[in-house]
């Protein structure tokens, strides 16, 4: 007679996947509050840059300085948290995204890009970065691709 192991118990979602799905409800119900279009992106962008408070201070840091990159060279993108992550939309849609190492205990931060973000290139091409600290030549790059993303 032979035993059998049961596998191992699926649990499901992470703690850190249910809380960025409980953070995307929450920034639905804030989008469909009333106001002013302006009071909108106002808070918007308020609450991306709590968010960005937030973080340990070597994500911080890149948080902030990729926030100024993108108001600097691509204006007409909109602040917004996105699963809880800062993010900067496009008549709403994300285009791209940052993601702090500790979201989902990862050992970089990332830089990414939705589907919306234009970034085409064959029939492969990266639509997320790495980062394990951000030098100006990364910032310019950063911005070089924002740019193409949104053209």
């Amino acid at each position: 007679m032979t035993t059998t192991q049961k596998p191992a118990k699926f649990d499901g979602f992470t703690d850190e996947e249910r809380g960025a799905m409980k953070a995307r409800a929450q920034e639905l119900k804030a989008s469909a509050r009333r106001g002013s279009r302006a009071e909108k992106a106002a808070a918007e962008e308020t609450a991306v840059l709590a968010k960005i408070a937030e973080m340990r201070e070597a994500d911080r840091v890149m948080a902030e300085r990729i926030h100024a990159v993108i108001k600097e060279n691509v204006p007409e993108l909109s602040p917004k948290l996105w699963y809880g992550m800062p993010s900067y939309a496009r008549d709403g849609k994300v285009v791209c995204f940052f993601q702090s190492a500790e979201k989902f205990g990862a050992r970089y931060a990332t830089f990414g890009f939705s589907d919306k973000a234009n970034l085409d290139e064959g029939t492969m091409w990266a639509a997320s970065y790495a980062l394990k600290e951000l030098t100006p030549e990364g910032e310019a790059r950063i911005a070089e691709l924002v740019k193409k993303a949104v053209n």
